[in-house]
């Protein structure tokens, strides 16, 4: 029987859409690598090696975790960016440098054009830790101290652009205290002369400082979270310590490459927020003092622009220097 050319285009039109719905039905169909920008041992590295535990069992294949750290998280960004293909088997760990790197830095990408947001995580604060030897008692003492001698006080960072170096300039701009900034590469390396009282202090991500402060080699003075955190009621925040509206929350999330289907992001979102309700994961987030980020892709995506913008304001009024 001879079928007519329209009957055959039809066919062959049902043939592809139907090949199509198998591919997106069967994703994912190998591992998924989950690239982390960041060395290992980080609060995001181990967030997300906690995560892709839970999206391996929830997408029947492994996630597997690969670091690729280097400038401020550009060079594993770039490498999702620009050199992984859209088909959702790598997907990006990424933080809020994503968005600050934008303004910032010289970017060989640009993520609101190479990227698609996939879900959400959590906001993490920053906290103020000295010494316990050091003479700083409260966010007040650090800033006479600073203002009386503008010589006299340094700060930590875990590089250009990190969470702890923003924070701190965000900081420095609200109190307006003179203070020199003193690079690391990562958070671990700042405490020996944290400790050692070779800089003044360090305004850490929570979760990086937390142990520290429960074993008792640093003392915490005010945390950037919007309330005190249950679980260090006497740790003050920086808005009742005198500066009302400073809350610094360093969001962690996922992205894919741009051009990623829907069906396969909503597919990862879905393991990602099935992962979040876990009992684990909640507890390991309050831990750390994690508040809400918006989790769906839509209302991440736009959370993420928002913060492009947000930083592209501040380095416009001067309150933040583009990183040399």
């Amino acid at each position: 029987m001879k079928l007519s050319l329209s009957k055959m285009i039809c066919a062959f039109a049902l043939i592809s859409f139907g090949q199509a719905g198998f591919t997106q039905a069967a994703y994912p169909a190998k591992p998924i690598t989950m690239v982390v920008p960041f060395a290992p041992g980080g609060t995001a590295d181990n967030i997300g090696r906690l995560l892709a535990n839970h999206m391996s069992q929830t997408l029947g294949q492994a996630v597997a975790v690969e670091n690729r750290a280097g400038a401020g998280g550009n060079i594993g960004s770039a490498y999702v960016a620009k050199s992984a293909a859209p088909d959702g088997y790598t997907i990006l760990l990424a933080t809020n440098s994503l968005a600050t790197n934008v303004s910032l830095m010289k970017m060989s990408f640009d993520p609101r054009r190479d990227l698609a947001a996939v879900a959400g995580i959590a906001g993490l604060p920053n906290v103020m830790i000295v010494s316990k030897d050091s003479p700083y008692k409260s966010l007040a003492d650090v800033v006479a101290a600073g203002k009386a001698n503008p010589q006299s006080l340094t700060y930590g960072s875990s590089g250009p652009g990190s969470g702890s170096h923003l924070g701190s300039e965000l900081f420095r701009a609200a109190s307006g205290t003179p203070m020199l900034h003193v690079p690391y590469k990562g958070s671990a390396a700042v405490y020996p002369d944290l400790l050692s009282g070779r800089i003044s202090f360090l305004f850490d991500v929570f979760g990086s400082a937390a142990p520290m402060i429960e074993g008792g080699s640093v003392r915490a003075l005010a945390i950037s979270s919007r309330q005190r955190l249950p679980s260090f009621p006497n740790i003050p925040t920086v808005q009742e310590s005198g500066y009302p509206g400073f809350v610094v929350l360093n969001w962690i999330g996922f992205f894919a490459p741009a051009q990623t289907p829907a069906p396969i992001i909503a597919k990862l979102q879905s393991a990602v927020e099935r992962a979040l309700s876990q009992p684990d994961v909640k507890a390991a987030l309050t831990k750390i003092g994690a508040e809400n980020v918006p989790a769906k892709s839509a209302e991440f995506g736009a959370y993420f622009n928002a913060d492009v913008e947000r930083w592209a304001g501040l380095v416009r009024e001067g309150r933040v220097k583009p990183l040399e």
